[in-house]
């Protein structure tokens, strides 16, 4: 059987807007793009989302999702929340495929090694941040040595408005990277919050660190360092900071030691040729 395409030009014998819209939507895989659309809304809720809270936020039916929620637990990508309480979460699976990617790993070889050492010298757990679209998320993380500490999940994502290490990946992101940045940033938040979260970011930038209270711990003060690459900040190594009268330590030392750690880390990954 033949098929018979109609091609409009215009004037300079370009197809229309039409045309190409018809030749968008034969490479559209609507079943594939179900599933990216729940992993995504899950990547940005900060909370769990049941299959009624994911259509009416997607705009779909239940029964239009609720195969490829199944498919997607299944699979290993989702899973419903282990606390007792309704709706699912994104699992670690999507994260584990990120990081066989050979930056990643880099990244992590690097860092890890060094990681331990601040953390045994410290007596603090450390954790290590990359962007991830708008967000932040944790790829790495060192337990306090300590019987106390304070940590985060590999995995834990939280928008980079919202975090200390966010401000800070912001302030030394390239200035076309911040003007995609912004508008994502910008859409759930008044103007106010967006000028705070910029002061923020330039005074980061300025001095090179973030030494700040925590905005979600009470009694956890937050030191995020940079680890620069030829692009800005690659990603920000973070000590939660917990005073422990056992091992007490200046917040200079805690800051200085910091540095040099993320010095220490980029420095390896020039040689990796990062």
């Amino acid at each position: 059987m033949t098929s018979l395409h109609t091609h409009t030009l215009d004037d300079n014998g370009q197809e229309t807007q039409d045309e190409a819209h018809e030749a968008e939507r034969k490479y559209r895989a609507p079943a594939l793009e179900k599933g990216l659309d729940i992993l995504e809304l899950l990547a940005r809720s900060e909370s769990p989302m049941t299959t009624s809270q994911m259509a009416a936020t997607l705009g779909r039916s239940v029964s239009e999702l609720f195969r490829m929620v199944l498919a997607l637990e299944y699979r290993g990508y989702i899973s419903q929340v282990p606390d007792g309480r309704d709706g699912y979460i994104l699992t670690n699976k999507l994260f584990t495929l990120g990081i066989s990617q050979g930056s990643a790993k880099t990244l992590l070889e690097a860092a890890l090694p060094v990681m331990k050492e601040i953390s045994r010298e410290l007596g603090q757990s450390c954790h290590l941040v990359v962007p991830s679209g708008d967000q932040i998320v944790v790829v790495a993380r060192l337990e306090s040595p300590m019987d106390l500490g304070f940590s985060v999940r590999v995995g834990y994502r939280r928008r980079l408005i919202d975090t200390n290490s966010g401000a800070l990946l912001y302030g030394y992101a390239q200035p076309d990277v911040q003007a995609v940045w912004l508008p994502q940033l910008s859409a759930s938040v008044d103007l106010e919050r967006i000028d705070r979260f910029l002061l923020k970011s330039r005074k980061a930038a300025e001095q090179g660190f973030i030494q700040l209270p925590s905005d979600f711990v009470d009694g956890v003060t937050d030191f995020c360092v940079p680890i620069r690459g030829r692009q800005g900040a690659l990603a920000v190594l973070v000590v939660p900071y917990i005073s422990i009268k056992s091992m007490p330590m200046e917040p200079n030392r805690v800051r200085e030691r910091l540095l040099a750690a993320a010095q220490r880390i980029a420095d390896a990954l020039v040689d990796e040729g990062r």
